[in-house]
């Protein structure tokens, strides 16, 4: 199987400060891979990386195809925009019509058939503002459909989502992955990267292990982890948004 993704002794930070160090490694082409670690490990840092929107300190990524389709954190929509959700999925569209095309009557159906498949029928003229977490992130997931990449990266999909909408977007990742794309997730939820996900990179500033999950995830690598000198606190939990967010901003690390 060929590589999507190298990595060779990558180091990214900000402002000069590592915020991820000394990362070797490669991912499959077609393979579904978990990135998970203690709040501050880097693991946001290194999508943002991947994506080239953060030079690397030190090191070189390596990419396969040009085309990734990435869906932020929830954190960072901001649901106060006047927008529909026609207007947030379309966003998808724009490499093929630039930010300032109007939809083509194809473009709609297309934006319709996006919405089925997350199961948001009937959608399209809803303003943003008016949805559910869980409505929220299935119209990002449309988008992510709407790119149509090789490459998919999604940033803590399953955040604060209540447990119907979890297991249909897990259904929809599985099904990304039926056709031959990468997809790279950063999670939380450990028993769920269990499940779901064949591969994980357990990461703490540097990699602790990168590899088939159950390997990966042995109890003395997650604890190994959570004792890095080199992660924020050693005591970090492994989901806590107040304290990633004040933990970031704290060492420096840009948090949108």
């Amino acid at each position: 199987m060929s590589d999507a993704i190298r990595l060779t002794d990558l180091t990214l930070g900000y402002d000069g400060h590592p915020a991820v160090h000394h990362l070797d490694g490669a991912f499959a082409a077609g393979s579904l891979t978990a990135i998970v670690g203690p709040n501050g490990s880097g693991k946001s840092t290194l999508l943002k990386g991947i994506m080239g929107t953060l030079t690397p300190l030190t090191g070189r990524i390596w990419r396969g195809a040009a085309d990734i389709a990435y869906l932020p954190q929830s954190a960072e929509i901001d649901k106060s925009f006047p927008a529909t959700v026609s207007d947030l999925i379309g966003l998808g569209l724009w490499k093929r019509r630039g930010l300032f095309g109007g939809f083509s009557a194809g473009d709609r159906g297309q934006i319709e058939a996006a919405l089925a498949a997350v199961g948001l029928e009937g959608f399209a003229r809803r303003a943003i503002d008016t949805l559910s977490g869980g409505q929220m992130q299935r119209a990002l997931f449309a988008r992510v459909v709407l790119q149509d990449a090789p490459l998919v990266m999604l940033d803590e999909p399953f955040a604060a989502i209540d447990e119907q909408t979890v297991g249909d977007l897990i259904k929809l990742i599985a099904h990304w992955q039926s056709e031959g794309r990468t997809v790279i997730a950063v999670l939380h939820e450990i028993e769920l990267v269990r499940r779901h996900f064949p591969q994980t990179l357990l990461l703490a500033r540097e990699p602790i292990a990168w590899g088939s999950t159950p390997v990966a995830l042995k109890p003395e690598n997650l604890q190994r982890a959570r004792g890095m000198p080199e992660a924020w606190d050693e005591h970090a939990p492994w989901h806590d948004n107040g304290s990633a967010h004040s933990h970031a901003h704290a060492h420096g690390e840009h948090v949108h």
